[in-house]
């Protein structure tokens, strides 16, 4: 097995070269993990299932503890592949409250940040569908 990351790798199996590719994977593909599904309505406005998230963005929370719950996302962290959202905290023994982090898996994106215009060009890029058999 390689110790370096590769871009011909395809896939596998075995779970320690899927975890080997996450923790390798430079910061250009780490933000294709960090993408989530559309809201419906979202949905069939840009005519695609997931798009990446963004500081910025509004999402609902889908499983765990904080389900049903949303706001706009305030940190992305790339290296955890985590996200915070504003006005979601736990509290700690101690009495400080720390952010509550998601895997972006567990979130819905409700609204998009449509501050950069980049961003909007990719949205409305159209999607690659494979052929229905």
């Amino acid at each position: 097995m390689k110790k370096q990351f590769s871009t011909s790798w395809k896939a596998s199996k075995q779970a320690r070269k899927q975890r080997k590719f996450v923790a390798k994977a430079p910061q250009h593909i780490r933000q294709k993990l960090l993408s989530s599904h559309l809201s419906k309505e979202l949905r069939a406005k840009y005519a695609r299932r997931a798009f990446q998230l963004k500081k910025g963005d509004t999402v609902k929370v889908m499983n765990g503890e904080h389900k049903g719950k949303s706001g706009k996302i305030s940190i992305v962290d790339l290296y955890k592949l985590r996200v915070a959202i504003e006005g979601l905290q736990t509290t700690k023994k101690d009495g400080s409250k720390v952010n509550v982090v998601f895997v972006p898996s567990n979130l819905l994106i409700t609204e998009i940040n449509t501050d950069d215009k980049r961003r909007l060009d990719s949205l409305k890029k159209e999607v690659k569908t494979e052929a229905k058999k």
